[in-house]
């Protein structure tokens, strides 16, 4: 197929340098379509054809749709009052709406509410005269309704399923653009059916959402119904928890605090009180003790001024000290009334220190008592420090129990509302869809769609005839143009021979009398091709091969060239025949042999009066000269070959000394020797005889020999290969060989055979 239409090119030499790109050769595509038309043509108008049918025999089909709006402000609504969102306005949403009313809840719905599975014309339809047929194929070869029971709840449930089957391919389920419109299309041979059901459908769709909602609505009530019992009695549980942890712990509160903590704070407040009145007890008895201490009478204390018996005493010292001043004054010092008051504020002083040692040693006693009130208090908030610091401790786990117990409680309120707001919402008939375009009755039919019909038929055909045609053209492994054998075999292709009529002529050469015996006798008229029309096409590719040979031969005064072709049939014989008269006509000294032993064509066109030949020569049976035909018009010396009976041996015989002596005594006397060999494939004859001959010419068949047979034959007889001085393509049809040109090489062509430069 690569090479058929040149795609990928195989080139090879330097053509390859200018070539690195794969591109399309547009011009063998032009030739393909050239080629495979009819096919095409053919393809389309049976397509046409089978369209038309099917136009005419198609059961009308009428379509009704309905119109569904998701509507975003009924869906707020909804939201509002269900517990259970709408559909949101997403679209992922929207397309599972779609989904919904294709799927086979809402068909099911559908068929309930018009009893469809009942509905014969729903169910059987009104098939068209190719459906009947097919209907009729199907039941027969339906293997499993011969065994099938009839009982009737089967019958009806499969009715049912068959229904529901049917309306869901049927219907037709699409968002109108990029909206919240859904587009609901049914199909039915009867427009009032489509129109029905269309128009349930959009009703069954509303009623499902209603259902889906009340049926959600329910289940959350019935599902929070079950979880507040469950929140009832974890919030009753936490709540007991937490009273149960601080009867445990102690955790006594009061005004919003803990009872351990307000005691620490009054112990403190006292310790304060305490430590202050030891403070000054402690400095009214050092105040009063440093006066004991110093004796002197003058200095007084608080307290000591409250005291009567003090101020009693001092007020006599007073009066003593006087009255003794103012004896000592008068009477002198020593006046023993002097003496005798100074004795008596002596007395006086005794008597005041006497006072103040009883009220120092009560301030002894208060600032012990108020020690001893700090230490005490010291121990007491010592160790409501300590039931403090417990209780905090153990208020961290209760404030845990706590949390966990107003989570509870919160949640079974929340819920609580919840489930009344539930049992409240489940009488509200609100959707967020609504009808936008009601069903209606159509008046013309839908289907089947004439000019798409018409136009797909053409399409199709054109694809299956292009398929078929470029299938052809992949299966075509033949030779057909000579670059073909420039590709595939490497070798130089020398021309395209035409095939040409050929008309028995064994009756006139029967009636001329004055033939001579080893005269050629030609039977059929194209041995004499080339000598009639030595301008003709096919003359001049022999003329072309003859050039190649001599170039590749140059040098070599007789030049020994083998004939040969692949498979039998290719015209090897013929073109060997003409070939050796071309030369012949030209002035050139010529022997044909007839080397194919098996089937010896060249004899059966020239030499069925011979009486021996090749055989008899290599055998030694007969000499050279005596067993040759001659053309008295163009001097053209045949060896024929006179198989009398099969020869099993032929490859010995042309590979045998006696062939070489042939050989080498009409090389004395012929500058060409042309040697008809048998086909490669069947035999190996020119394999054996191949060290002998100087140069081959490959004949392929045109249109009939395989590519790949060709070089697989080639590449076993690589020694022939090496002395091919090319190819001839044979019997090649002008008229189909025109469509493998492409345009460039038409041109040539059509100027290479012009008439004037050929005879026809």
């Amino acid at each position: 197929m690569l090479n058929s239409l040149n795609i990928h090119p195989q080139l090879k030499g330097d053509d390859a340098l200018f070539h690195d790109e794969a591109v399309i050769d547009f011009d063998r595509l032009l030739a393909i379509a050239r080629r495979q038309w009819r096919i095409v043509v053919f393809a389309v108008v049976g397509a046409l054809a089978l369209g038309v049918a099917y136009i005419f025999s198609a059961v009308p089909q009428y379509t009704s749709s309905i119109e569904l709006l998701i509507d975003a402000n009924n869906k707020k609504i909804v939201d509002q009052l269900s517990l259970v969102s709408g559909v949101a306005d997403d679209e992922a949403s929207i397309l599972s709406q779609v989904e919904l009313l294709k799927s086979d809840r809402i068909a099911q719905a559908v068929v309930d509410k018009l009893n469809l599975a009942d509905n014969k014309t729903f169910i059987n339809g009104r098939a068209s005269g190719l459906g009947l047929v097919l209907g009729a194929i199907r039941n027969v070869v339906d293997f499993r309704s011969w065994f099938a029971s009839g009982h009737d709840a089967d019958d009806k449930t499969r009715l049912t399923r068959q229904a529901v089957v049917k309306l869901v391919d049927n219907v037709e389920v699409s968002r109108v653009g990029r909206t919240y419109v859904l587009s609901i299309s049914y199909t039915s041979p009867d427009p009032n059916l489509a129109a029905t059901i269309a128009r349930q459908y959009g009703e069954a769709y509303l009623d499902d959402q209603l259902n889906s909602k009340y049926e959600a609505t329910r289940r959350a009530g019935d599902w929070l119904q079950q979880r507040i019992a469950e929140l009832k009695q974890k919030s009753l549980d936490t709540d007991l928890a937490v009273q149960k942890f601080k009867q445990d712990k102690q955790l006594i509160s009061t005004e919003g605090s803990l009872l351990s903590d307000q005691q620490l704070s009054q112990l403190n407040a006292q310790l304060i009180i305490a430590q202050s009145n030891l403070a000054t007890a402690d400095a009214k008895y050092s105040s009063i003790k440093s006066i004991i201490d110093s004796g002197d009478i003058n200095s007084a204390v608080t307290d000591s001024l409250a005291n009567q018996v003090i101020n009693s005493l001092r007020g006599k010292f007073v009066e003593a000290s006087k009255l003794e001043s103012d004896i000592s004054r008068r009477l002198g010092p020593d006046h023993i009334r002097a003496q005798q008051l100074r004795a008596d504020m002596k007395e006086y002083q005794n008597l005041i220190f006497s006072e103040l040692g009883r009220i120092a040693q009560s301030y002894q006693v208060e600032a012990q008592v108020a020690q001893d009130r700090v230490t005490a208090l010291n121990q007491q908030v010592t160790a409501a420090t300590h039931v403090s610091i417990a209780a905090n401790d153990a208020q961290v786990q209760l404030r845990e129990l706590e949390r966990e117990s107003e989570t509870y409680k919160n949640l079974y309120q929340n819920f609580l509302q919840k489930y009344q707001e539930s049992v409240q919402q489940q009488s509200f008939p609100v959707t967020e869809a609504r009808v936008i375009s009601p069903a209606v009755v159509a008046n013309a039919p839908s289907k089947p769609r004439k000019q798409l019909v018409l136009f797909a038929s053409a399409f199709l055909g054109l694809l299956l005839g292009a398929g078929f045609g470029a299938f052809r053209e992949y299966r075509d492994r033949f030779f057909r143009i000579p670059e073909q054998v420039r590709e595939e075999l490497d070798l130089e292709p020398l021309g395209m021979v035409p095939k040409v009529a050929s008309v028995a002529i064994e009756a006139a050469n029967e009636a001329d009398e004055s033939r001579h015996p080893r005269a050629i006798v030609k039977s059929t008229s194209v041995a004499n091709y080339v000598v009639a029309n030595p301008l003709s096409s096919f003359a001049e590719t022999l003329r072309s091969a003859k050039i190649a040979i001599d170039l590749q031969t140059s040098g070599k005064k007789t030049k020994i060239i083998g004939i040969v072709s692949i498979l039998p049939g290719e015209g090897k014989s013929t073109l060997s025949v003409n070939f050796a008269e071309l030369l012949a006509s030209q002035g050139a000294k010529t022997l044909l042999i007839d080397g194919d032993l098996r089937n010896p064509g060249a004899t059966k066109q020239l030499g069925r009066n011979a009486t021996e030949g090749i055989l008899e020569v290599v055998r030694g049976g007969a000499s050279l000269p005596g067993a040759l035909l001659f053309n008295r018009e163009t001097k053209l010396a045949f060896l024929p070959a006179v198989v009398k009976h099969r020869v099993p041996y032929s490859s010995e015989i042309l590979g045998s000394s006696g062939m070489d002596d042939l050989l080498r005594q009409a090389s004395d006397n012929f500058d060409y020797i042309i040697v008809d060999l048998p086909p490669l494939g069947p035999v190996v004859d020119a394999k054996a005889i191949s060290q002998k001959v100087d140069c081959f010419l490959l004949v392929i068949e045109w249109g009939m020999t395989s590519r790949k047979a060709v070089r697989t034959e080639l590449s076993k007889n690589g020694a022939i290969a090496a002395k091919c001085a090319g190819a001839l393509l044979n019997k090649v049809d002008s008229a189909k060989s025109k469509l493998y040109e492409t345009y460039g090489s038409s041109e040539y062509y059509s100027y290479r055979y012009k008439s004037y430069y050929h005879e026809s």
